[in-house]
């Protein structure tokens, strides 16, 4: 191979037959001698919050061995393959998930405080209040560079309007996302509705179809602006913000639009054909949103993906694997062995599905590594025992983030209720987005980089 200084632009589309193909990263997108590290084709960092309802049975969960070395527990050991890249943590608290005064609704507030570290307000109405999430702050960051700020998924249906645990709205359980401490960010679980919103409306995501879309959008947003400009003064300051609230979702669109044109068209490696309806399996749903997720990291549509396994609380059955009780019915066991057997299965499938997630990033060649080496993928729930409904020693592993430096093959056990928000400022910060605080959070974890 003869070396020039001359290489390709990290946007280049390959055209022919109307159809347009973005490539993945090419050592030929990168200047002859240069590291990638040093170029423009530097990798850019993901991040991905996976979220499992009702608590882990921590003895199936959690290793005994402190530090480097340690054994896998039938629950975690589908990542064991991926041990170098994975760090269990033990002894974090969300404090914001405990009663506080306010009684029953550890559900409730167990969802709502995961990524906010915010005591959510116990309410049945409208008037629902917890904090802006940690992956809405990566993605107010992040959403400046890709056509979506992020992507919020769920495996399951959400509850209807009203309440769903003991006095508390079923916002609070049905996402772990939130766009404000108001804005509640519902998660979508039709494989088909994700797919037309990364695609557009065709049956392949066929970049003409999805531009055509975006463009007529934007014929409609044109009209939009005259109506905003002549509203707007005659509004008194309630509506004004609300008015604000959803200027912001259109200049998003707008923003989506001019990324788009910028592009051409939509990445789409590996081609994917639009999904049809919502698979009946779990373990199948789990694996084409999965799916989805690495498409949008690898064509770095978004960086910043939520994933609820299920809504708090969530009270499924899991018959492929032999469970047709309630998750949320066995969780409160009693010491019931069977019981305790039966959620230990429904851990491990939830645990399966991650590692496939990790898995195909592993497998997606990105920059001088892989997806997974450019990704922080926190995993876990807001519930340790579902039995007491506790929020102190969580279940929690983070895979990936070689690239920000962090150290796996370790279980680090850190001082009881340490705070998880911690964590996400921790990731955070290692992810290039500046937050100092967040919820109870009291200074960024140690031992994460190790030697």
């Amino acid at each position: 191979m003869i070396v020039t200084q001359k290489f390709l632009p990290r946007r280049t589309f390959l055209r022919g037959l109307g159809v347009t193909l973005a490539l993945p990263l090419l050592d030929a997108m990168v200047p002859a001698m240069a590291a990638t590290r040093l170029t423009a084709a530097k990798p850019a960092m993901r991040l991905g919050f996976v979220y499992v309802p009702n608590g882990i049975i921590q003895k199936a969960w959690l290793p005994s061995k402190v530090g480097a070395g340690f054994d896998f527990a039938s629950t975690m050991k589908p990542l064991e393959p991926f041990r170098e890249k994975l760090l269990v943590m033990s002894n974090l608290t969300q404090n914001g998930g405990r009663a506080l005064g306010d009684g029953a609704g550890d559900h409730a507030r167990a969802g709502a405080s995961w990524l906010t570290g915010v005591h959510p307000k116990k309410t049945e109405g409208s008037d629902i209040q917890a904090g802006i999430s940690a992956d809405q702050i990566a993605a107010r960051a992040f959403g400046k560079n890709t056509q979506f700020a992020s992507l919020e998924i769920g495996l399951e249906e959400p509850n209807l309007a009203g309440s769903c645990d003991s006095g508390y709205s079923c916002a609070y359980t049905n996402t772990i996302s939130w766009r404000s401490p108001t804005t509640p960010n519902p998660m979508e679980i039709n494989p088909r509705a994700v797919f037309e919103r990364l695609f557009g409306d065709g049956e392949t995501n066929d970049p003409a179809a999805r531009l055509k879309m975006m463009k007529e959008d934007r014929s409609i947003l044109d009209f939009i602006r005259g109506d905003v400009a002549r509203l707007q003064p005659g509004l008194g300051s309630r509506d004004k913000s609300k008015l604000a609230e959803y200027l912001d979702g259109i200049r998003d669109i707008e923003r989506r639009i001019q990324k788009a044109e910028e592009q051409s068209a939509t990445m789409k490696l590996p081609l994917l054909e639009r999904p049809t309806s919502i698979p009946d399996e779990f373990e199948e749903h789990a694996k084409i949103m999965s799916d989805m997720i690495v498409i949008a990291f690898q064509t770095d549509m978004t960086r910043v993906v939520s994933f609820m396994m299920a809504r708090e609380g969530s009270n499924r059955s899991y018959r492929a694997i032999g469970v047709s009780d309630g998750h949320h019915s066995v969780t409160h066991h009693q010491n019931d062995q069977e019981k305790i057997a039966k959620v230990i299965k429904i851990d491990e499938l939830h645990v399966k599905s991650f590692a496939y997630l990790l898995n195909k990033l592993e497998s997606t060649p990105d920059g001088d590594g892989t997806l997974l080496d450019h990704s922080m993928m926190l995993y876990g729930s807001s519930i340790s025992d579902g039995n007491a409904h506790t929020h102190h020693d969580l279940p929690l592993v983070l895979a990936g983030g070689g690239s920000a430096k962090i150290k796996g093959g370790q279980h680090i056990r850190y001082a009881p209720d340490t705070p998880m928000n911690n964590l996400l400022v921790t990731m955070l910060d290692k992810s290039g987005v500046p937050a100092e605080t967040l919820g109870d959070s009291t200074g960024k974890l140690d031992q994460l980089s190790g030697v």
